[in-house]
């Protein structure tokens, strides 16, 4: 009898120290990941969110994350995470081929144009550029500077979201000002 207690004991302590201490040991690992790695992100970081078919990069500056969530809770996720920071915003770029993507091709690619663009209405900065040409800035970007690489479950060609980080707290027109003035 004395062993079964023992045993009973012992499997209550275990699930109580496989039970979460607060809600944010509760969030998924990708959202941890974005709380601890968005202070340290700045102008010329980028954070991608992409559809489950992104290659895995192998530039050194590139992380890939597997998020194993909806692409579109992700995009929420990490805007809503940004507006919340002082120090950098984002710009925005999506492929410029989404648009052109039928639903034949890609069942889903409607609703999914209209719910992104949904989240995106209220951002000033959002741009369409070719996929390539983003990429090329990516591969870019990543040979210096950090890029966290968001991979989602979404099974659609051409939804990637990149987000490149810019200073929040200092724009062109100030820096201009800035280096007109060291001019004189």
């Amino acid at each position: 009898m004395h062993h079964r207690s023992f045993l009973i004991c012992c499997l209550i302590l275990l699930v109580a120290t496989l039970q979460p201490s607060s809600a944010k040991d509760n969030a998924p690992l990708w959202k941890k990941q974005l709380t601890d790695q968005l202070p340290l992100l700045g102008h010329r970081n980028w954070i991608v969110i992409a559809d489950s078919a992104y290659p895995w990069q192998t530039a050194p500056g590139i992380e890939t994350v597997y998020t194993g969530a909806e692409q579109l809770e992700v995009v929420k996720a990490v805007l809503e995470a940004l507006s919340k920071t002082a120090h950098v915003k984002p710009i925005i770029y999506t492929d410029a081929e989404m648009p052109f993507v039928t639903e034949a091709d890609a069942s889903g690619i409607g609703a999914y144009r209209k719910a992104l663009g949904e989240l995106l209405k209220k951002q000033g900065n959002v741009q369409s550029l070719p996929h390539e040409k983003i990429i090329a800035k990516l591969d870019e970007a990543g040979k210096t500077f950090h890029v966290l690489l968001l991979k989602t479950r979404l099974a659609i060609p051409y939804t990637s979201v990149f987000l490149q980080l810019d200073c929040a707290y200092w724009n062109a027109d100030a820096e201009k000002r800035l280096r007109d003035a060291m001019e004189k």
